[in-house]
């Protein structure tokens, strides 16, 4: 008789384990750890100095993370050690994966972040009962956490890795192509340098740390991309892992959190210059005024799960080089108290300190509302945690975010009120250069910036970006009971669904079809919650007598490529500016009308912002394009905009009509 599908037992992390280890033949470099994950889905490899060894190598996990699981109750869900560590294994198994930065939710109250590139898993992680291990010496050993249940299968697996590593892979080459600072670009990260410092001047923040995304295309394997910065960089914390959502290859040079025992310790990065100048590192007040500050905050973090007089500084703001830079290091250690477990630790001191800024919470506010993308994985955390060697987590900095060809390269840099907007951007890229490298390719030239005349701030006076949490909506016009554009509006909602990890209904299209025949002509308005239920509502459709009145507000990263649910802040900004807000990004790019799409006329042409993931691809926007030849996709900044021959918006409900910028606009 056949065991159907629901009494399959899912597997789960055992109670109890026997940690073993045995000696593996086999020469190939720790450095091309990575390789050994070649054709792996969930996979990760470790290079550098975790835990002790030179590397570290996961496939085939016992389990992977649901979306929906809490991934630091998860790190406390270890086995047993059932006869004590087992001589000689430095981890066993345990749990591996990254921490993405905005777990930062969880642990302290925020706002919402600006729009999503990639859109990775919050916490790809894995829970791994064997694993392949490099000494420091070059010899190569198999680890498990070993139970009666598991044995015939890691003997199966013992055998299949150690088949893997006699076959000693080589790497390819691989290269990065088209590498660029995504928009609001080099302008954009001065803007909100400057924004920053003078929050700082009022009192809001000491520090914050803000950054900025380049992508390129990625030509080879991530892990070629990870075998070359293991080799040419040598990072304490290299990093590559692998799943069905895509890959990240880290450089890391920063430990987050290395828990032995109860004994915690932590070695935040604040200041950074180009190799081989240590002494411009140690001779400069605000570099290390900046290291400083972060200490004081890694202090405290600790200080709320550490025994009382146990937290202490042991280096402070010294000289370290690593991942092709040169960093000023301190280090913080403590002892845990004996009631606290990985989870508590890690939501006392997540996100890590260095990439946020003191204070903690009010600075990842500041970065939620200057920077002009989300934050996926950066800054967060990679690692482990294992019954065996305890906890160790990088700050994932310096890393690469693929997801088939393209890849996203996060770096930034603390701000105080010494930050230069030019010197900071440079630090950037100063960062940026020697991971570049590793695919041969070149940070992009910087020019000089002509001074930018840009509009007051959307999220000032409490206003807040969207929430994605209350979902998606469309707006269709009906016209004698036939809805238009059907099939693109339900398109463009299932991807706006998708965006926030929802489905629309199956019968979504027959529910529209019957409530527009019954409509007969006005317009129909969806609402997709985050329950995944859908709501529809009806109306008459607006007027579009006289010009369209539209006052600038700058908002970093725009509103993204999704039809928000959530029109708080649009519905604020046009009550604070009496006329239609018009979305301007830091770079001084026009981006989109509160409900419409934007359009400059010069002579006979129509110029419109590209969709380059800061606004909503408008449906009437898309038609004139693919109809219309006088139609194109340019960059438009607001200056453009104000000397342009006419201005215009389209909308799905009122086509194509008329508007004005407002004169001061101009």
């Amino acid at each position: 008789m056949g065991v159907a599908v629901a009494d399959l037992e899912a597997p789960t992390v055992p109670a109890a384990a026997r940690a073993v280890r045995q000696r593996l033949p086999g020469t190939l470099p720790a450095a091309h750890a990575a390789l050994l994950v070649t054709g792996e889905v969930d996979a990760f490899a470790l290079t550098g100095s975790w835990a002790g060894v030179a590397a570290v190598v996961g496939t085939a996990p016992l389990l992977v993370l649901a979306r929906d699981d809490d991934p630091f109750l998860a790190l406390d869900r270890l086995p047993a050690l059932a006869a004590g560590r087992g001589a000689g294994v430095a981890l066993g198994g345990g749990w591996f994966g990254a921490l993405g930065y905005a777990l930062g939710e969880r642990t302290e109250p925020t706002v919402p972040a600006p729009p999503r590139t990639l859109r990775l898993p919050a916490a790809p992680l894995a829970f791994f009962d064997h694993l392949l291990v490099c000494d420091r010496e070059g010899g190569w050993w198999f680890e498990a956490l070993s139970t009666p249940e598991r044995d015939a299968a890691l003997r199966g697996r013992r055998d299949a890795l150690a088949a893997r590593l006699a076959a000693a892979p080589r790497p390819r080459p691989v290269r990065l192509r088209g590498v660029r600072l995504r928009a609001p670009g080099a302008s954009g990260h001065r803007t909100a340098v400057a924004a920053c410092r003078e929050r700082i001047g009022a009192g809001e923040i000491f520090q914050a740390n803000l950054c900025l995304h380049l992508d390129a295309t990625l030509d080879g394997r991530p892990e070629d991309l990870a075998v070359a910065a293991a080799e040419t960089l040598a990072p304490a914390h290299g990093a590559l892992q692998r799943g069905t959502w895509g890959a990240l290859v880290s450089a890391s040079p920063e430990l987050f959190l290395r828990r032995t025992g109860r004994d915690v310790r932590t070695e935040p990065i604040k200041g950074t210059a180009p190799a081989g100048s240590p002494l411009a590192l140690t001779a400069s007040a605000k570099d290390r005024a900046e290291n400083v500050m972060i200490v004081d905050l890694m202090r405290d973090d600790l200080g709320r799960v550490c025994e009382f007089g146990s937290v202490s500084v042991g280096e402070l703001a010294k000289p370290r080089t690593g991942a092709g830079v040169t960093h000023l290091v301190s280090g913080v250690s403590g002892r845990l108290r004996p009631d606290v477990g990985d989870g508590e630790l890690l939501r006392a001191t997540f996100p890590p300190g260095s990439v946020t800024g003191a204070p903690k919470v009010q600075a990842t506010r500041v970065i939620a509302e200057l920077e002009g993308s989300a934050r996926e994985l950066y800054t967060g955390a990679i690692g482990y945690a294992s019954p065996v060697a305890g906890l160790e987590l990088s700050v994932a900095i310096r890393t690469f975010e693929l997801v088939g060809g393209h890849a996203q390269l996060g770096v930034g840099g603390g701000i105080t009120s010494g930050s230069h907007p030019d010197a900071e951007l440079e630090e950037c890229l100063v960062k940026a250069r020697p991971l570049l490298a590793l695919g041969a390719a070149d940070a992009p030239a910087l020019t000089t910036p002509s001074a930018l005349a840009l509009p007051p701030p959307a999220l000032s006076d409490g206003r807040k970006r969207p929430d994605p949490a209350r979902g998606v909506f469309e707006t269709l016009r009906v016209l004698d009971g036939v809805a238009d554009r059907l099939p693109d509006h339900l398109a463009r909602l299932r991807a706006g669904a998708a965006a926030c990890g929802l489905r629309a209904p199956g019968d979504l299209r027959s529910q529209v079809v019957t409530a527009a025949a019954r409509q007969g002509t006005g317009r129909l308005r969806l609402d997709l919650a985050f329950d995944e239920s859908i709501a529809i509502s009806t109306g008459p459709l607006p007027a579009t007598d006289g010009p369209v009145r539209l006052a600038p507000c700058l908002l970093p990263g725009g509103l993204g490529a999704h039809k928000w649910a959530d029109r708080r802040l649009l519905d604020a900004l046009a009550v604070a500016l009496g006329a239609v807000p018009l979305l301007v990004d830091t770079d001084g790019s026009v981006l989109e009308a509160a409900w419409a799409s934007v359009w400059a006329q010069e002579g006979d042409r129509l110029l419109t912002p590209p969709a380059d993931g800061r606004l909503l691809p408008g449906l009437t926007r898309a038609a004139l394009l693919a109809g219309d030849p006088r139609c194109s996709e340019e960059p438009l900044s607001l200056t453009r905009l104000g000397r342009a021959d006419a201005v215009w918006v389209s909308s799905a409900l009122r086509g194509l009509v008329p508007a004005l910028l407002r004169p001061e606009s101009r």
